[in-house]
């Protein structure tokens, strides 16, 4: 049976939910991306504990945080699930599996990509009932939705979960900062002598990174208008990070590995916006509740974009050939395509993204 929702239908729900697992052991943005998919699990089964299958820092940003996820299960590095931490354990994936299948869970919900080695993981952990993503090559689930490389990726999870019988509750992505997340980031950034903006010029994939010299543009016409501007970046982006700072030529702010994802969150609730690269940054700050602009590239706009204008406004290149070799690096997922999708270059797609731009749209959001 099927019910009517804002996402065409709802199927029904499973009776007797008391252990919900759902995996999704990647990214930062990743994880921001299923956080409407699990508000919902969370309204349509408000007594089952909510189990996320994830990585060692899920472990750590969800201790003690109000939200959706009762409790995180590690799971260990497997292809196409995650890779190992630096310095991490080995462990094996099927001994985790065994003692996994003794949760006893109820409903276990696949949202960790098209299937082709996750779903078998997910039927592994001996629920009741099954729900994911399908791809091509990917073994079937009890129920299902197909993958499709484009699409919204909030939208395409909210559709995994109707299938569990939760219908959309938001499709906006929440994440509460906690009073530890706050304290934190006072304790490191002090008080504000400016209203603070936040710059993040780093991602882990080169094509999506705006030049340092635009952020470092961005950075002098902010500075001059009035704000105190910080530039965030993991331990393994303090290089471009110094870029930006020694090109701004005004008085900006690097913060690299000073701050826990916790913390970050807490400064980023704390500006007054955030510009960013499209990587996991630019999505948390949306989620905390700041302001963001995001600059993409127009592929990754269709999936990750956000989808509101009063807040959010996401600046898009619409560059598809490489740019040193001119390959089609659209994926390879249509027969007509000139390209596969992939080459060996990692120059920026994003480059031709005009600061003017950036600059208009993050001085819009600050008069607001």
């Amino acid at each position: 049976m099927v019910t009517p929702s804002l996402l065409g239908s709802t199927a029904e729900r499973v009776p007797d939910v008391q252990r919900i697992a759902v995996l999704r052991a990647n990214a930062l943005g990743d994880l921001i991306f299923i956080l409407p998919a699990l508000d919902a699990l969370r309204a349509a089964y408000p007594k089952a504990e909510i189990v996320l299958l994830g990585a060692p820092w899920h472990a750590k940003l969800w201790r003690d945080r109000p939200g959706p996820v009762d409790r995180v299960l590690v799971v260990p590095p497997a292809p196409g699930i995650r890779q190992p931490d630096p310095g991490e354990p080995e462990s094996a994936l099927d001994d985790f599996l065994e003692a996994a299948s003794g949760e006893g869970f109820d409903l276990a919900v696949q949202l960790h990509g098209g299937g082709a080695n996750s779903n078998s993981l997910v039927s592994r952990l001996g629920a009741r009932v099954t729900v994911g993503l399908r791809a091509e090559d990917a073994p079937p689930l009890d129920r299902w939705v197909r993958y499709v490389y484009y699409q919204q990726e909030i939208i395409r999870y909210l559709e995994v979960v109707a299938l569990a019988g939760a219908p959309v509750t938001t499709i906006v992505p929440t994440l509460a900062v906690t009073d530890a997340d706050r304290a934190e980031a006072a304790q490191v950034l002090g008080p504000p002598v400016r209203p603070r903006v936040a710059l993040h010029p780093g991602a882990s994939d080169t094509r999506r990174r705006w030049p340092a010299d635009h952020f470092a543009e961005v950075a002098r016409g902010l500075h001059g208008d009035g704000y105190e501007v910080l530039v965030t970046g993991t331990p393994a982006e303090r290089e471009v990070v110094d870029r930006v700072v020694a090109a701004a030529g005004v008085p900006v702010r690097p913060l690299v590995g000073t701050l826990s994802l916790g913390g970050l969150a807490g400064c980023y609730a704390g500006c007054g916006l955030v510009i960013s690269n499209d990587t996991g940054p630019l999505h948390l700050a949306a989620a905390v509740g700041a302001p963001t602009v995001g600059i993409y590239w127009v592929g990754n706009l269709i999936n990750g974009g956000n989808p509101l204008r009063a807040r959010h406004r996401p600046i898009c290149s619409w560059t598809v050939h490489c740019p040193v070799c001119g390959v089609d690096c659209t994926p390879g997922i249509y027969p007509h395509r000139p390209g596969d999708g992939e080459c060996p270059h990692r120059d920026s797609f994003v480059a031709d993204v005009p600061v003017i731009e950036v600059l208009e749209a993050a001085r819009d959001l600050l008069a607001v």
